[in-house]
């Protein structure tokens, strides 16, 4: 069933994930290196990673024995770690800078756009939200992730470095939030109820 609040959540979970506005240095970076990055195949490519993690990506985990709240746990930890990242300005998970080849998929679209991270939230957030609601939170995202693709450089000379920085820990912050959120509901989940 659609419902306005979790898409607004789910959006706003997977936009802090995903980080397209931080990562705009590393596309600039990369598009210096490569010449140009096709922002339509990035995307698309993103795109489809993504829903068929929505989909299939639960059967996977049945296979190993591993149930959604398990996985949403450690889901948690994973985005515990992204958001300590954007915050304390470490780097954890590091992009490959030498993959210069299909720049457009490999980094852009995977493990930037639709790297670990992105795919644990998703499978973690089918523990609390419909799949319908997370598919347009995904779309949604995919649509901005395409828009700031396009316009890297305009967005680079109008936010500056210390505008990318402040937004990078903002959203860093929020994602704490969501971890801890994600964590105790599943951890333990009587209490949640309460």
């Amino acid at each position: 069933m659609l419902d306005f609040k979790q898409i607004l959540s789910v959006s706003l979970i997977l936009f802090s994930v995903i980080d397209i506005l931080g990562s705009i240095p590393i596309v600039i970076n990369l598009r210096k290196k490569v010449g140009h990055i096709k922002s339509e195949r990035a995307t698309l490519a993103a795109g489809l990673l993504m829903i068929a993690f929505l989909l299939v990506g639960e059967s996977i985990l049945r296979l190993f024995g591993i149930g959604v709240s398990d996985f949403a746990i450690a889901g948690a930890l994973i985005i515990f770690a992204l958001g300590a990242e954007m915050i304390l300005g470490i780097e954890l998970f590091k992009p490959d800078p030498e993959a210069t080849s299909s720049a457009s998929i490999v980094p852009i679209a995977f493990p930037l756009i639709a790297g670990a991270g992105t795919l644990t939230t998703i499978l973690t957030l089918k523990a609390e939200f419909e799949q319908v609601n997370i598919a347009i939170g995904i779309l949604l995202n995919l649509i901005f992730v395409y828009a700031v693709l396009k316009s890297t450089t305009w967005l680079e000379s109008k936010l500056g470095r210390s505008g990318l920085d402040v937004l990078r820990r903002i959203f860093g912050i929020i994602l704490l939030s969501i971890a801890v959120k994600i964590f105790k509901t599943n951890a333990f989940p009587i209490e949640a109820i309460n």
